[in-house]
C-alpha cells in the first residue's frame, strides 16, 4: 500500500464544496470555550459536507488564527453564523421543522447505535460547553437527547471528538 498524496486525494474546490449537496446535519455549538475543539468541529463538519454551523453564546467566531490551526480552512468552506442565543437558534430551527437532538448524557437518552435517522428529516445536534455540557434548556427544547455509549471510568469525551462520532454515525447512517 502507498500513501496517498494530497494530489491524489480528489479534493473538491471551495466553490464546489458550496454547490455539493449537503447533508442534512446542522450543528450548534454552545458556550464552547476551546479554540481549537471549534476548529476541529468546523473540520469534521467539512469532511462529511454538514449544512451549517451555528456558533453560540461564548463560541469565538473566525476568522481567529487559533480557529484556523485545526480548521486548515473549513472556515472557508462551511456556512456557519453567530446567534448569542442558543434558545433563540434552536426555536427558529424547530419552526422550520427541523428535528432538534442535545448530545448529552440524561434520563431517557437514546443511545447513538439506537438512533435511526429518518430519511426525510434535517437534524440540529446541539454540543455544549467543555465543562457544564448542553445547558438544561436547550436539552428541554430538544426533541430529544443521543447520547454517545462509554464503557469506561471517566464517562467523559472531548467536545470535538464527541462532534466526530456522532456526525459521522449519522452520516454513514443517512447515506
Amino acid at each position: 500500500m502507498k500513501k496517498l498524496a494530497n494530489e491524489e486525494l480528489n479534493r473538491i474546490s471551495k466553490e464546489e464544496f458550496k454547490e455539493a449537496d449537503k447533508t442534512p446535519i446542522i450543528v450548534i455549538l454552545d458556550d464552547i470555550r476551546s479554540l481549537h475543539n471549534i476548529g476541529s468541529v468546523f473540520r469534521t463538519c467539512d469532511a462529511f459536507l454538514v449544512e451549517k454551523i451555528y456558533l453560540c453564546g461564548i463560541t469565538a467566531v473566525p476568522p481567529n488564527k487559533e480557529i484556523h490551526k485545526t480548521a486548515l480552512g473549513a472556515t472557508d468552506t462551511v456556512t456557519w453564523e453567530y446567534a448569542k442565543d442558543v434558545l433563540e437558534v434552536i426555536e427558529k430551527l424547530k419552526a422550520e421543522q427541523v428535528e432538534i437532538y442535545s448530545i448529552e448524557q440524561v434520563e431517557n437518552s437514546i443511545m447513538l447505535n439506537d438512533f435511526q435517522p429518518k430519511t426525510d428529516k434535517k437534524y440540529a445536534l446541539i454540543f455544549g460547553n467543555e465543562v457544564k455540557g448542553v445547558q438544561q434548556e436547550a436539552i428541554n427544547l430538544s426533541d430529544g437527547v443521543i447520547e454517545i455509549p462509554q464503557l469506561g471510568s471517566k464517562h467523559s469525551l472531548n467536545i470535538s471528538v464527541s462532534a466526530g462520532i456522532v456526525i459521522w454515525d449519522l452520516f454513514q447512517k443517512m447515506n
